[in-house]
């Protein structure tokens, strides 16, 4: 029986667990660093209620970074806390990562996936979509208040309405936001993938486990290191998150060589681990607002115009405020990951040079300029100081162990996440996506682990 073991819980864990272990040929076992409830029975309420973000300073379920960055960190990873948002990217993102990555991630051949993963309760019937797969998707019909003044003001503002956002043919305009939710409940990934595998005899899953580094015999992976000890498998497969695979990675000896020597950390394999990553910058735009927040998902509709995005959230983050938020989905600004420290208990260091680029900053204030014509309202002066007092991050991080060929200087791993240069480890999470994304990365990191679930050969 050949013998894998995956790091982390998460999304993309989830996913590859479930898949992986239908073959009972094969050994699984999954290290999540939070807790892995045993059963969907024991989950907290707040993680099936879509209409909850525990994320907040009092949540044991996140990990934490500067700038304000929180991850999952449980079983079901962000997707778990996140807002049940699952939108496909449109398919010039899949024409770049095709031309960076080669023709199986060409938007023809991921739309296959896509649509095998889909159980759409409004468009299932529609070509380009599915119905009866694993992950329920539908959208809000009884909106809130702010929700439907958003949707009237883009009419009046001359936007058409798009009724379905995952429409192969995307089109700039305002619609109602996918959702993973059924029945009134949150469905992430350990919903609808891991949780009704777990009864088999070949997948164990462990929790509170945090990983610390990869044993290595040579140029091949044979475990992992972990506070209990050491676990070894034939194969291991790396789904910790942008942030923590790259922290793995290099803790490991994979990564730059210069940060290797200077962290003591002895060379393994030089790999631009964390070099360049991307996120999504956005502003927030706030305006006085004495309604009380009313029960809903955080996002009902969003306005896309080209490369920027539009998201009236409905809950209030700051009392007495409303609050769109301003998203750049193809900025020109790549930033990098670093780590300070050898020892796992210190956080990896995310610089992501947001605002490096003119015309990022010049989108940004386009889009609040918008933002403010959209509400009726006035933001004097829209410059560069008022970009950076209101900036914040959709928190989509990706990139850090960037996919493409063994010649490309920015690569870390190959158009199946096989880190170049070492044996029988495969990452396979956001960190390997090796371009900007125009979407939230959801419905992508889904895509993503499924397709490499299903062409793993070991």
């Amino acid at each position: 029986m050949t013998s894998i073991l995956i790091v982390g819980a998460g999304s993309a864990g989830c996913v590859l667990a479930a898949r992986l272990s239908a073959d009972p040929a094969r050994s699984v076992r999954v290290f999540e660093a939070g807790p892995a409830f045993p059963t969907m029975g024991q989950l907290p309420y707040e993680l099936l209620d879509p209409n909850s973000l525990p994320v907040g300073p009092e949540s044991r379920l996140v990990w934490r970074y500067q700038g304000n960055l929180v991850r999952g960190k449980l079983i079901g990873g962000s997707g778990a806390i996140n807002g049940s948002y699952f939108v496909r990217p449109p398919a010039a993102d899949f024409a770049a990562w095709s031309s960076v990555a080669g023709p199986r991630w060409s938007f023809e051949a991921v739309l296959p996936v896509f649509c095998d993963l889909e159980d759409d309760r409004d468009f299932g019937w529609a070509p380009g979509h599915g119905v009866g797969g694993p992950i329920p998707i539908s959208r809000t019909r009884d909106f809130t208040a702010f929700g439907a003044e958003f949707a009237q003001r883009c009419t009046a503002a001359g936007f058409p309405e798009i009724p379905d956002l995952n429409a192969p043919t995307g089109s700039d305009g305002f619609g109602r936001v996918p959702l993973t939710v059924s029945n009134g409940l949150r469905s992430g990934p350990a919903v609808t993938h891991l949780y009704p595998a777990m009864h088999r005899p070949n997948l164990t899953i462990t929790g509170d486990t945090t990983v610390t580094r990869l044993l290595l015999r040579g140029n091949r992976v044979i475990g992992v290191e972990w506070a209990g000890g050491r676990t070894y498998a034939d194969q291991i497969v790396v789904c910790a998150g942008a942030i923590e695979s790259a922290a793995l990675l290099i803790r490991s000896g994979i990564g730059p060589e210069a940060q290797l020597r200077s962290l003591g950390i002895e060379v393994v394999q030089p790999a631009p681990v964390g070099a360049w990553c991307t996120d999504h910058p956005e502003i927030g735009v706030e305006f006085p607002d004495d309604q009380p927040a009313e029960p809903a998902v955080p996002l009902e509709y969003v306005l896309e115009i080209d490369d920027l995005e539009l998201r009236p959230y409905t809950r209030m983050f700051t009392p007495g405020l409303r609050r769109i938020g301003v998203a750049l989905m193809h900025p020109e600004s790549s930033g990098e990951l670093t780590l300070a420290s050898a020892d796992p208990r210190v956080p990896a260091r995310i610089d992501h040079r947001y605002l490096h680029s003119d015309r990022d900053r010049a989108r940004l204030r386009e889009g609040a300029a918008l933002t403010a014509d959209l509400l009726g309202r006035r933001i004097d002066p829209i410059d560069d100081a008022w970009l950076h007092t209101n900036l914040g991050t959709s928190q989509h991080l990706s990139g850090t162990c960037r996919m493409g060929a063994a010649d490309d200087e920015r690569a870390v791993v190959d158009e199946l996440g096989r880190v170049h240069g070492i044996e029988a480890l495969t990452v396979a999470d956001l960190s390997i996506v090796p371009v900007p994304l125009r979407r939230g990365p959801q419905a992508t990191t889904v895509m993503l682990a499924t397709a490499i679930a299903d062409h793993m050969v070991v």
